[in-house]
């Protein structure tokens, strides 16, 4: 594992800031009602469990994408200050090897973030339209129409609401830290 994959002590308190003041910052007046408002606490209380179980996913999602990426599982449980054992048992995909489906379904696997867009671009092309994604898969079904297919970073704020008024169709809630959409191409 790299040094480079570590984070500074300042990369580290400015994530703990930005969640600190996520949570605190969301839900209207809860910071200041934390001064006279005994029910403050207990709306601070669901603001925590809300950002805890939302970092939980984050964190879920971001080792499946680095086991995507090829990442050992030593490596991974080095980052998390487990062992090995610990961060598989803990973070493997249930399920997830897909079956192979039907002529009107496939599962496009196994994919990395490496070669996904790839993969996604050639079906498209075919008349495979994106239904559902997962660690390493991407399910696809047969369709009428060509598809073109864009994968986005969640963090960038606007750029789905852009995409969706040109056209494209977001598929599926994201899937740390990338969201996917489809589009039917205007050449049939």
């Amino acid at each position: 594992m790299s040094d480079a994959a570590r984070l500074s002590p300042d990369e580290e308190a400015r994530i703990r800031e930005g969640i600190a003041s996520a949570v605190l910052g969301a839900p209207q007046g809860l910071a200041e009602s934390l001064e006279h408002d005994p029910e403050g606490y207990l709306r601070l209380v669901a603001a925590t469990r809300t950002g805890a179980q939302e970092t939980s996913r984050l964190l879920r999602e971001a080792v499946q994408g680095a086991r995507a990426a090829g990442h050992s599982w030593d490596t991974i449980g080095r980052l998390l200050g487990v062992s090995r054992q610990a961060a598989q048992q803990r973070f493997a995909a249930k399920g997830a090897a897909m079956p192979k489906g039907s002529p009107e379904r496939r599962v496009l696997t196994p994919l990395t973030a490496f070669n996904e867009m790839a993969a996604l671009a050639e079906a498209g092309l075919e008349r495979w339209e994106l239904v559902e994604f997962g660690p390493l898969y991407h399910a696809v079904v047969a369709s009428d129409r060509r598809w073109e297919y864009r994968r986005v970073t969640l963090a960038v704020a606007g750029r789905g609401r852009r995409m969706k008024a040109d056209g494209w169709t977001e598929v599926g809630n994201g899937y740390f830290p990338w969201s996917y959409y489809k589009r039917p191409l205007n050449d049939d």
